[in-house]
């Protein structure tokens, strides 16, 4: 007789595993890019199911509603992609403006090329949600909060290490840097990115001359 192969219970569990995750990944991403290109409020359930070809059943076997989709969506997508972009860049102990200004080069040179850009991402959603779900929008802030502190840090960093003027406010720096990035990434949205890129690039390497330490004369 021809030998039974063995049950392997514990491969069997690992399998089951991998493909639940291998499933949620797919249903996060495909998730995404609707509530980023059509809006949250504005992309329903049914809309998601038929765009994976999934069952109600199935979706709700993996999340419990719509905001606990959107909410590992978040966890899951946006930090991961956040840190990968604009946080882990910057940690280095090199000149801190040259590694933001790479950082900031990279990052804004993707959407250059990216036709289903539609800005900011994490702006995009903080706009829609604002006033409307505390419990999104922790999870959102969370994550300017995560992008903020390490750019302070950044910057101080930065001071110890010579490369920046002592006397510069560093969360004010932080501030200035967030805003202004999220501020192209919109206008890009709308005509010339690359142009537009070039002329916010020029300006950034003007300003963070500025903050450069001052020479002492003697």
């Amino acid at each position: 007789m021809r030998p039974i192969g063995r049950f392997n219970p514990n491969r069997e569990i690992m399998t089951k595993s991998l493909k639940r995750m291998a499933t949620m990944q797919r249903m996060q991403v495909t998730g995404l890019e609707l509530f980023y290109r059509n809006g949250y409020y504005n992309t329903s359930i049914d809309d998601i199911l038929k765009e994976l070809s999934l069952s109600k059943g199935a979706f709700y076997y993996h999340f419990e509603s719509k905001e606990d989709f959107f909410i590992q969506i978040i966890e899951n997508l946006l930090v991961r992609k956040m840190y990968s972009m604009l946080i882990e860049p910057i940690e280095g102990h090199e000149n801190t403006l040259d590694l933001i200004t790479q950082c900031f080069e990279e990052a804004l040179e993707t959407a250059v090329h990216n036709e289903f850009d539609f800005g900011f991402v994490l702006s995009n959603f903080i706009s829609e949600f604002n006033g409307k779900n505390e419990t999104i929008m922790k999870h959102l802030n969370d994550i300017l909060r995560i992008w903020e502190v390490n750019l302070v840090s950044a910057v101080q960093r930065g001071k110890f290490n010579g490369y920046i003027d002592r006397h510069v406010d560093s969360e004010g720096v932080a501030v200035y840097l967030m805003s202004s990035y999220i501020g192209v990434r919109t206008l890009m949205v709308e005509t010339a990115p690359s142009a537009r890129k070039y002329r916010f690039m020029s300006q950034l390497r003007q300003y963070f001359k500025s903050l450069e330490p001052k020479a002492t004369t003697a």
